[in-house]
């Protein structure tokens, strides 16, 4: 049995999410039950099942979530309310919407580009702590304090790094 001709497939829609904070790492398993989830507990069962939400795919921080043509408002607001993932504190941030996987995915290429100006010096001194700049897009810059035990999270600016 072959495939089915474009005219008679579903059409389906894909949404690129960034889950926040960013050295998080998540199962898309995990991930799945908490959209199904929050998709659940906020729009019902019926509501629910014409969305039909899926993790396809993750890649680093980004993970990309399908559902129906028409219903992507709807599992851009359950997304919202996602808090939490397997007792791990996240956000996911919504990056872009699209038909076809390999435009998320080209985006994600996009986004994972290293910022020029902080690529000469992936690590900066905060207090007197060494820090290693985990992600950086736009204005924000996320760093990890360097060490085995007890390490913590900055979330800054490019603004604070210049005061540096």
């Amino acid at each position: 049995m072959g495939t089915r001709p474009p005219t008679l497939r579903e059409k389906r829609r894909y949404i690129l999410v960034s889950v926040e904070p960013s050295g998080t790492i998540i199962d898309r398993k995990d991930l799945y039950y908490a959209v199904c989830d929050a998709t659940t507990s906020l729009w019902g069962d019926v509501t629910a099942a014409v969305i039909m939400p899926a993790v396809i795919a993750s890649e680093g921080h980004y993970m990309i979530i399908r559902c129906r043509r028409g219903t992507e408002r709807e599992l851009s607001i359950a997304l919202s309310t996602i808090t939490c993932c397997r007792d791990n504190p996240i956000a996911l941030r919504i990056v872009a919407a699209s038909g076809t996987i390999e435009t998320l995915r080209e985006k994600i290429r996009i986004l994972k580009t290293p910022d020029r100006e902080l690529a000469s010096s992936p690590e900066c001194m905060f207090g007197e702590k060494l820090f290693q700049i985990d992600y950086c897009y736009g204005q924000k810059v996320d760093a990890i304090e360097k060490g085995f035990k007890n390490t913590n999270r900055l979330f800054l600016t490019k603004e604070d790094l210049e005061k540096l």
